[in-house]
């Protein structure tokens, strides 16, 4: 083969892979438009269905966007503990603001080892006639190899549990990754979260709960269980939701 040959060879191969990865590219481009608006809508469903489990309201013949309606979304300044508006509410991602210096705060007492949080804080009310039945409140915090996301949901007194959901973590299966057990989290339903100060009180216990501020531990699970209790003890605190409890009227929501 003359060399000339070669080097036409060599160029036909290039550009045929050239040609390739830009129709490769175009195709992959055209499916992530294409598909944002359903991967979108399938995001907002399936949080609203977590919303639904962590309020005990989701059933096997529930319709989730039905079920929800009764749900409503608010906003809160977590320095003041009150209602504020957001710009855009359908678009709120609490987590993107948390990276933001212009919206978020660094952490000084950093138990849940987020590192800097969201000056505002989306919460869920379960209403009744006007009257707050359920309230809803997204944590996170790290773990032993992850950051876990979840939503903790109380009665109207602001002090018993009605339900813990997580809906994202990367803990070691069958030991931190028993957060999602749904067994054990039926162990803290009707579980006292807040003392009559509205001071985090619950603790997980490696013994026999012996009342109804203590829950079971995770077996074999220390880090993960540790970066739990952190984590409720955060965001429950003067420096979570604290102040949004304190002042919150079940009565009217306001």
């Amino acid at each position: 083969m003359s060399a000339k040959t070669s080097s036409e060879s060599f160029v036909k191969t290039i550009s045929v892979a050239v040609v390739l990865c830009l129709v490769c590219s175009v195709i992959v481009s055209s499916a992530a438009v294409l598909l944002k608006d359903k991967q979108l809508a399938n995001a907002s469903l399936d949080k609203k269905k977590n919303i639904l489990v962590v309020a005990n309201l989701l059933k096997q013949d529930t319709d989730i966007e039905e079920a929800f309606a009764n749900i409503e979304q608010r906003f809160v300044d977590l320095k003041t503990g009150h209602f504020v508006s957001v710009e855009s509410p359908d678009s709120f991602n609490q987590r993107k603001l948390a990276k933001e210096e212009s919206s978020s705060i660094a952490i000084e007492k950093d138990l849940a080892r987020i590192g800097r949080r969201s000056k505002i804080a989306s919460v869920y009310l379960v209403k009744d006639n006007n009257q707050i039945q359920t309230i809803i409140l997204p944590i996170h915090g790290k773990g032993l190899f992850s950051t876990l996301y979840g939503f903790i949901a109380l009665k109207a007194d602001k002090q018993s549990i009605v339900g813990l959901k997580f809906y994202e973590q990367g803990e070691t299966p069958g030991l931190g990754g028993e957060v999602e057990n749904l067994r054990w989290l039926a162990l803290w339903r009707d579980k006292k979260l807040l003392d009559d100060n509205g001071k985090p009180a619950l603790k997980l216990v490696k013994s026999i709960p012996k009342n109804e501020f203590e829950v079971d531990a995770l077996s074999g699970a220390t880090m993960t269980t540790r970066g739990l209790q952190n984590m409720l003890d955060y965001w429950l605190s003067e420096d979570g939701f604290g102040p949004f409890l304190a002042q919150l009227n079940v009565k009217g929501g306001a």
